[in-house]
Parts: structure tokens; C-alpha cells; sequence
């Protein structure tokens, strides 16, 4: 007989509602026409809003299913929101602490930047230029792609909605439900990022079908995918489980789709960078 957890959910009951979840994100952000009878997008922008608003419904829908599943009445939303991790005490540690944690595998990221920078500067005085107009013009360049960042749609995606919903439902919704069915803390970190990285299998249609990648070709880069993604949602489950605080992973993932992946390669160095892998 299998053991019961917290409110008599179960081990295999907490897998099915997980899976549950991480299939109904994925079919709406990919059939919205069919499940939600949307409107075909007419333009990039009013895609992405689409897929804005299918995130927030999905995110909705996984916190009230978990909300039923756990028993947590309407009267406990102080209650409610700390199962999610929703909290604003020690909210500056929640998030220093895992950004300067997660920096570290940046490092040589890091270097590569400082090293480029440093190569221009003396490029530029060797000109014979000025090194305050170096710096100025170097900061007013990095001020105003901040402010043409800000303004993108596809930035809004990036660092805020793709973000704030894969952890609100893959990690704030999901953790408490393994927990509660019985699995332990381990066990949860390793079991919680197999539905974030399975929820990546789409992207294999994408890039067989679409990019009309082979079939090795689409297997080998679905494949890395799935390994990176495993390994940043254990460490974005354990950053939930240890501080107890939404905002931890979720300000490690905003970082990491910023970085992007740790660079590995380059034309003078040998070393690149690549993007970051999302869902929305």
C-alpha cells in the first residue's frame, strides 16, 4: 500500500498533479486557437501578448489546483502565500544571496566582458583618444541599450512573465505538493526538474519540423537542453526549499536569462556564450 503524505495526498498523486500542470502549461502556451478559441496573431507583439495570457492563466489555474489539492481553505491566504514562497521578510537575502551564488559560473563570462572592454579602451587611447570620452561613451551606450531593453516586448518576456511563471508553477506549486506527498527534501530536488525539463520536449517538434533540423540534430540539441534544464531547476529547487522565498530562484532565473549560458566559445579566445532555454 502506498504511504499518504500530508492531507492524505499521495506519492503517485503528487506525480499526476505535477504532470498535470507542467502538460496544461505547455498545451496552452501551444494550442491557445484550441483551448482558449484566441485569435490567430497578426503580428509578433500581439503573439507574444497571447502567450502572456495563457501564462497567467496557467499560472492561475496551477495555484488554485494546488490550493484545492492541499486544502488550503479562503480564509488562509497569509497561509497561502507562504506555500508559495510569497514573502517579503528577509526579501534582500532571498535575492543577493542567490544572485551572487549563481554568478559564480559566470566568471569567466565575467572576464571575457572585463577583457573586451579593456582591449577597446587601449585600442582607443593608442588612437591617441581620451579615457574619461572612452568611459562616458561606453556608459551612455550601456544606458541607452538598458532603456531599448526595457521597451522590448521580447524583454518583458525574457526577464519578467517566462521567469515569474515557470517558477510560480514548476517550483512554488509544484514543491509543496511533492513534499506533502511524502517525498523528501532530496528526493524533491532531483524529482521537481524532470517536469521542467520534459515540459522542454516540445522544442524537439520545433527544430525536426519547423527549423527542418535532422533527426540526430534535433535528438543531440533537444537532449542538451534537457540536461541544463535539469540541472538549473534542481538548483532552482533548492533555493526555494532552502530559503523558503519565491524570489530566490526566480531571481536566478531572471539572471541567468540575462547571462545566458557560461561562455564556452569564441573566435580570438575559443570561448561563446548562448542563449538561455525557456518555455514561453
Amino acid at each position: 500500500m502506498e504511504h499518504h503524505g500530508h492531507d492524505g495526498l499521495t506519492k503517485s498523486g503528487a506525480v499526476a498533479a505535477c504532470t498535470a500542470m507542467a502538460v496544461f502549461y505547455v498545451a496552452i502556451l501551444y494550442s491557445p486557437t484550441l483551448l482558449l478559441r484566441l485569435a490567430q496573431p497578426t503580428s509578433f507583439k500581439s503573439f507574444l501578448m497571447r502567450r502572456f495570457l495563457c501564462s497567467a492563466i496557467s499560472s492561475i489555474v496551477s495555484v488554485v489546483f494546488c490550493s484545492l489539492i492541499l486544502s488550503i481553505s479562503k480564509l488562509d491566504a497569509s497561509l497561502l502565500f507562504g506555500v508559495y514562497g510569497i514573502r517579503l521578510d528577509h526579501i534582500w537575502q532571498a535575492l543577493i544571496y542567490p544572485v551572487s551564488l549563481t554568478s559564480c559560473m559566470y566568471i569567466g563570462s565575467f572576464a571575457l566582458n572585463l577583457f573586451s572592454v579593456l582591449e577597446a579602451r587601449n585600442e582607443y587611447l593608442n588612437t591617441g583618444g581620451n579615457p574619461l570620452h572612452f568611459y562616458k561613451t561606453y556608459l551612455q551606450r550601456f544606458i541607452s541599450q538598458a532603456v531599448s531593453a526595457i521597451s522590448s516586448i521580447s524583454c518583458w518576456r525574457n526577464y519578467f512573465v517566462a521567469p515569474l511563471s515557470e517558477e510560480l508553477v514548476f517550483r512554488a506549486c509544484m514543491i509543496p505538493l511533492l513534499l506533502c506527498g511524502g517525498f523528501s527534501t532530496y528526493i524533491v530536488i532531483i524529482l521537481c526538474p524532470t517536469f521542467f525539463s520534459l515540459a522542454h520536449l516540445n522544442h524537439f517538434l520545433e527544430f525536426y519540423v519547423r527549423e527542418d533540423f535532422t533527426f540526430l540534430k534535433a535528438c543531440s540539441v533537444v537532449g542538451f537542453q534537457l540536461g541544463y534544464t535539469v540541472i538549473f531547476g534542481a538548483y532552482a529547487s533548492f533555493l526555494l526549499i532552502r530559503t523558503g522565498h519565491l524570489a530566490a530562484p526566480l531571481a536566478a532565473h531572471i539572471f541567468c536569462n540575462f547571462m545566458g549560458l557560461p561562455t564556452t566559445f569564441s573566435r580570438r579566445s575559443g570561448m561563446s556564450d548562448s542563449g538561455f532555454c525557456q518555455l514561453l
